[in-house]
């Protein structure tokens, strides 16, 4: 049984697999087009992507926006006229209105949204030919969503990301159930997303693909997900371990010698519980507490420097730039399952070998 293509909206995603929206840096154009030239759907993060940009502590928002075009352009140039490409952006980001006017500006296939409701985002992108997906946590998050983009828009999602607790990076959990385990799973999660958007099918007449992300490894889960009812899989951390990922090779290596145990959730100064690699950084931001932010980019809310424990963004650019010690590696649950590097060419074919074997099989 072969993989199916999804129909989203006017856009066809050849391989049913999104690339997971990795920042700061992580995700740019040379891994969102690979994987775009693979067939999949490419995903560059909105989270400053310009911070290499010289004026980028002067002007970041400047800097960000500019990169914002410059990747989506790099991006398709990679793919070669295939695939599609996508933007993630954080509702935290204080600049959310003007990253999400860039990505249009930019002539991006669909904007990527979470770390928040995205109740807004249709205003933002009023009469754009892109694609828009929520990011959810829960059946009543799609349902909200939902509701409020019908009432104020008259529109309804394009297509729906699930993210569960086993994800990487910022989660939609409370901090207590992602250290209790008491999460929902995606399996539970997935019919209730569905029950909630078939209102919303009928109304519009429109297909709502729903993608399931936290934990997807191998084909076997693709494969799995698909019998559940799920249209395809977003996965990032699998991604960060290919030498196409805009990240310095020792960020990539840190996923290498990464153990199940040095795994675990931390907070961020965005508000959100996180999952990252245990290293030099996140042991003496617990020993010596909040860390002094020296100059403040006011990118996120809640985020202050007065009581914020790091600035997540310079935490970030460390690692990003190779500087591991010094700063964040996100990663998923299944981070300490890698044990090398790989190319994007190499993992979306093995990924959809293993998929296609697991459906056969299940046929």
């Amino acid at each position: 049984m072969m993989l199916k293509s999804v129909q989203i909206k006017n856009r066809t995603l050849e391989i049913p697999v999104i690339q997971g929206g990795m920042g700061v840096g992580v995700s740019l154009s040379g891994l969102a087009g690979n994987v775009m030239k693979n067939g999949g759907m490419g995903v560059i993060s909105a989270a400053h992507p310009g911070y290499r940009h010289p004026d980028f502590r002067k002007n970041p928002l400047r800097a960000n926006c500019r990169a914002i075009v410059e990747e989506v352009k790099k991006a398709r140039e990679i793919s070669q006229g295939r695939g599609l490409v996508g933007v993630n952006i954080m509702v935290a980001a204080r600049d959310y209105k003007e990253l999400v006017q860039a990505t249009v500006a930019a002539g991006a296939d669909a904007i990527i949204s979470g770390a928040g409701l995205p109740l807004s985002l249709p205003e933002y992108t009023h009469g754009a030919d892109i694609l828009l997906a929520p990011v959810v946590s829960s059946g009543k998050a799609a349902r909200l969503i939902s509701v409020t983009w019908d009432k104020r828009y008259s529109t309804v999602p394009d297509f729906v990301i699930i993210e569960g607790c086993m994800a990487g990076g910022h989660l939609g959990f409370k901090k207590e159930d992602l250290a209790t385990g008491s999460c929902q799973t995606l399996e539970e999660i997935l019919p209730q997303v569905q029950q909630a958007l078939q209102p919303y099918r009928e109304k519009y007449s429109k297909n709502i693909p729903v993608f399931v992300a936290g934990g997807i490894y191998d084909g076997a889960d693709v494969a799995h997900f698909i019998r559940l009812g799920a249209d395809g899989v977003q996965m990032g951390t699998r991604f960060i371990a290919t030498e196409e990922c805009d990240a310095h090779p020792a960020f990539k290596q840190a996923l290498v010698t990464a153990t199940a145990e040095n795994i675990a959730i931390v907070q961020s100064p965005a508000g959100f519980p996180g999952r990252a690699v245990v290293n030099k950084f996140i042991n003496d931001t617990k020993q010596r507490g909040n860390i002094a932010v020296q100059r403040c980019l006011a990118c996120l809310t809640p985020c202050t420097p007065g009581n914020t424990p790091y600035c997540i963004t310079d935490a970030l650019i460390q690692t990003v730039s190779g500087n591991i010690d010094n700063g964040l590696v996100f990663t998923g649950t299944n981070g300490a399952r890698i044990d090398g590097i790989t190319t994007v060419r190499s993992l979306m074919t093995e990924l959809i070998a293993e998929a296609e074997k697991a459906l056969q099989e299940e046929k």
